[in-house]
């Protein structure tokens, strides 16, 4: 009885146009996106399906374990650049677009972005404080975007997370903006030691579907960034436990439970790893995920397809993350990533220039890869999704799983 009830609260608070642009930009032809990345990857190429931009390294708030350089000069990509990669992407068969930042919202051109590609969708990851009524109103009139606000925890944690006062009232109202705009809408949170108590509860998803929020996306924290906090790192218990309440959750409220790190049958998987997304940073440079702030690519070097298809670099991260497990490379064998990077010559995307410090003094710990411990979806709806549209393409057919990793220092642990 679940998918009813979760299709009629999005069909009957959705606004109609909004509805419409998600079935079509993202669902009907997000799949076919996704079958044109098979058919490509089985002739050799990749070029992923769903591609993440941070458009502006900007931020009104500065969280724990933030890798992006908020507090430096604003830079961002512009508009003849996003036009170009979103062009490109379109040509070959792209419709679905993560928007990141910084504080997306702060780029000056975002509302640009989306009214000169009404025939894409956009998921635009935000902390939700500068959306105003205005704001959520012009993003209904097009309606090819849907607004992940970022939740953190209860008043005071979030006010200790992200750096600010009256954090959580601010962003609340920034979501109920949505809301009353009728526009499709989630709510994203890295789980921590500080709020996983109170946000992993089945309280606060019924909180969320009475104020009518229609998704929801919980993840794991990572311990990176120059501040990387990583007492706030996730024990292998926690992780299996997130997953246990995400499977459980998903077969009974109302309310879709996005994931990105497994199978349909509980295998992790790392997306990045799959080639089924990668990431253009604020300062253009084609990075494997927004974590990895090491790049050889440009998105000036040339046509985007042809330049991120070629890219050897690209092509060693995928296949080393890979061979070494289903799971991060950053937290479970930093020095590994840093050893491609040296190989390749990759240039630190950062405007702080410690990328490659903050990989050397990380501890490696246990990512979503837990061999033994797998959770398969309960959810037909789930399984059918993960199995078609949302798996790991094969990249791991080949790895094989060590049981040690090659060098000191960089040993896989299961403890954090």
């Amino acid at each position: 009885m679940i998918l009813p009830q979760l299709t009629s609260r999005i069909v009957s608070t959705v606004a109609p146009n909004c509805l419409w642009k998600a079935g079509w930009n993202f669902g009907a032809k997000g799949m076919l996106s996704v079958e044109r990345f098979r058919g490509r990857k089985q002739r050799g190429t990749v070029f992923p399906p769903f591609l993440h931009l941070s458009i502006i390294n900007s931020c009104n708030l500065a969280c724990q374990g933030c890798w992006v350089d908020v507090a430096a000069p604003r830079t961002m990509l512009s508009t003849a650049q996003l036009d170009a990669i979103v062009g490109d992407a379109k040509a070959h068969g792209n419709s679905f677009f993560g928007i990141l930042g910084g504080e997306p919202f702060l780029h000056p051109g975002l509302f640009d972005l989306l009214e000169r590609h009404r025939d894409c969708y956009f998921q635009i990851f935000t902390n939700g404080q500068l959306v105003t009524p205005d704001v959520a109103r012009r993003l209904q009139r097009l309606g090819n975007a849907t607004p992940l606000v970022s939740i953190e925890g209860d008043a005071a944690a979030s006010d200790i997370r992200r750096g600010n006062r009256q954090v959580l009232s601010r962003t609340l109202r920034g979501l109920e903006a949505c809301l009353e705009a009728r526009l499709l809408t989630g709510v994203a949170s890295s789980l921590c030691q500080s709020n996983i108590d109170t946000l992993l509860t089945e309280k606060w998803l019924d909180h969320l579907i009475e104020l009518g929020v229609h998704y929801t996306w919980f993840h794991g924290y990572r311990p990176v960034g120059p501040e990387s906090s990583p007492e706030l790192a996730l024990t292998p218990e926690q992780l299996v436990r997130v997953r246990r309440f995400v499977v459980e959750q998903r077969a009974r409220k109302p309310i879709a439970i996005v994931d990105a790190y497994y199978d349909g049958e509980g295998a992790a998987l790392c997306p990045m790893a799959a080639g089924i997304t990668h990431h253009v940073g604020p300062s253009g440079y084609i990075e494997p995920c927004p974590i990895i702030q090491l790049a050889v690519d440009h998105v000036d070097d040339g046509p985007f397809f042809e330049t991120l298809t070629k890219s050897a670099y690209l092509a060693d991260v995928r296949a080393a993350a890979a061979r070494h497990s289903r799971g991060c490379i950053v937290l479970e064998n930093p020095r590994l990533l840093l050893e491609i990077a040296d190989r390749h010559g990759a240039k630190d995307t950062t405007q702080r220039g410690t990328a490659r410090a903050e990989l050397e003094a990380m501890t490696p710990r246990s990512s979503q890869d837990l061999p033994g411990r797998e959770i398969p979806e309960r959810h037909w709806m789930y399984r059918l999704a993960k199995g078609r549209w949302f798996n790991d393409f094969g990249a791991y057919a080949k790895a094989k799983r060590p049981a040690a990793l090659p060098a000191a220092g960089s040993a896989r642990s299961d403890t954090p």
